[in-house]
């Protein structure tokens, strides 16, 4: 996967939206120049999480846009998306690399300097800075 796919990176949040309306705006998103689309749900549980990964896996595939899980390796690895995003408290990156392989994309959120160079030794692929 080529870095610049990360051009345009969409972070979801659904919000009150509907699951239909959820997804049309992801579909619109990417439309619109998204070319990259993370899936982010802190309250959801697995189950849920997984079955929307899915329906948003379909429209990113559609539109061959690489689709990253927020938090949730478990959840990437299940719905085979493009990799994972991160958080300071999640899985080390080493291990979400070792876990994912070479072909997948880790991201990792990073707010300090010592961070940022840490998941670059851990095999980040890029950082988020929230």
């Amino acid at each position: 996967m080529n870095k610049s796919d990360l051009r345009l990176y969409l972070v979801t949040d659904r919000g009150n939206l509907s699951e239909q309306d959820f997804l049309t705006q992801i579909e619109q998103a990417i439309l619109g120049g998204a070319t990259c689309v993370q899936l982010r749900e802190k309250e959801m549980s697995g189950r849920s999480f997984y079955q929307l990964a899915l329906q948003v896996k379909a429209v990113t595939d559609r539109y061959g846009v690489p689709f990253l899980i927020n938090d949730r390796l478990d959840i990437a690895l299940a719905v085979d998306a493009s990799g994972v995003h991160l958080g300071q408290r999640d899985l080390p990156v080493a291990v979400a690399r070792q876990i994912l392989g070479p072909n997948k994309l880790v991201g990792i959120s990073a707010k300090t300097v010592a961070q940022a160079l840490a998941a670059q030794i851990g095999g980040a692929d890029y950082l988020g800075h929230l």
